[in-house]
């Protein structure tokens, strides 16, 4: 694929402009007690692979598939985790993006007007090669872009045990959601836009009689980056919720790929993961609105609480899905397991209804939504 007007590229020797690819590297939680959060991560199927002291810092990074979460709790109120969560509520502070060039990268990040937070450093081992740099994304989230060579640490110094989880249920990172406050969404698609060659791919609204708001699918050209943004347009939208509680904008939850959601989930629940509870009527209007030639087990479906949505032109494209509920004691991050069958595409729009209604009856519990 060719580069597009959004995208970045480097010049090669030959003068022709390249794609420069971008995936999710790995994701980096601030908690309040990173022992807790790796034993739980590794109840519901995460493998524990490493970990990492600093004078004020722990970190313990976690693995599952070909997805890594580095999560670092304060040792002492020097740590820059500590400093984090005086500001703003535990979850994601940096989503580390993987790239070609990074050297190329940056340079265009910060003449688009990217904010250096780490210089470019290398580590060189025997093994391979490894570059970070770090800029500043919207609000507190951070970026640390990352170029391997070879088999490389996962971070400086950090190596990592190795584990056998080609079997594993979850497999993939989907996409990443940010909440932003109204009405920064245009500003915050232009900047990524701008900075880190993220283009539009479609854009949704939702409402319900309490509550709604909007969203902006952003995509890497060349790579697999997919990052929905999402801004409240009402008072009581669930998004509202997020950002008073979280103190600001940021990530609201992960979805986790997999070609096997029904065994996935069943797998999830019995190490006891906690989901959003879907409606009977639901399924009993899915099942009026399904295709004949899809033929797929509804009552496994139901049992399981699996949202599924498809193309309306070609319904063999099935994406199905489901949401946890808030996994830390605030209400704010969840995650999302998905699965996209003949190379479905979307975000499951058809099911944003049933998801915002599921979590506002959340909101109703917590008495945040009258």
């Amino acid at each position: 694929m060719g580069a597009t007007a959004n995208s970045l590229s480097i010049v090669s020797e030959s003068g022709i402009a390249e794609p420069i690819n971008m995936d999710i590297d790995h994701i980096h939680f601030y908690v309040e007690d990173a022992q807790r959060w790796r034993d739980w991560f590794s109840e519901i199927g995460f493998a524990a692979v490493g970990t990492q002291i600093t004078p004020h810092t722990r970190t313990e990074i976690v693995h599952i598939g070909d997805i890594y979460f580095a999560l670092s709790s304060p040792l002492s109120q020097h740590s820059p985790v500590a400093q984090f969560l005086d500001v703003q509520a535990v979850g994601v502070t940096d989503l580390a993006l993987r790239v070609a060039d990074l050297p190329v990268i940056l340079n265009q990040a910060i003449a688009a007007g990217a904010k250096l937070l780490q210089p470019l450093q290398v580590e060189t081992t025997e093994r391979g090669e490894l570059k970070l740099a770090q800029i500043q994304g919207w609000g507190n989230l951070r970026h640390t872009l990352v170029q391997r060579t070879g088999s490389t640490p996962l971070l400086p110094g950090l190596e990592l045990v190795q584990t056998d989880q080609a079997a594993a249920l979850i497999q993939h990172i989907d996409h990443c959601v940010l909440n932003v406050a109204n009405p920064d969404l245009p500003v915050a698609i232009a900047w990524y836009e701008k900075v880190l060659g993220l283009r539009g791919d479609r854009s949704f609204a939702i409402q319900t009689q309490r509550s709604a708001l909007r969203s902006q699918v952003l995509v890497h050209p060349q790579g697999s980056v997919q990052f929905p943004i999402n801004e409240p347009a009402s008072p009581s939208s669930q998004i509202q919720e997020f950002l008073n509680i979280n103190r600001g904008s940021g990530i609201q939850h992960i979805a986790l790929r997999t070609n096997n959601i029904v065994a996935a989930i069943a797998d999830l629940r019995q190490r006891g993961l906690q989901f959003l509870k879907t409606p009977a009527s639901y399924y009993q209007n899915l099942r009026q609105r399904l295709p004949e030639k899809l033929l797929l087990d509804l009552k496994i479906l139901e049992e399981q609480q699996i949202l599924v949505d498809w193309h309306p032109e070609q319904p063999q494209r099935l994406l199905l899905q489901i949401f946890t509920e808030p996994i830390f004691a605030q209400p704010t991050f969840f995650l999302e397991i998905i699965e996209r069958r003949s190379q479905a595409e979307g975000f499951g729009e058809g099911n944003f209804l049933a998801l915002f209604e599921a979590i506002e009856r959340e909101q109703i519990k917590r008495g945040s939504l009258g």
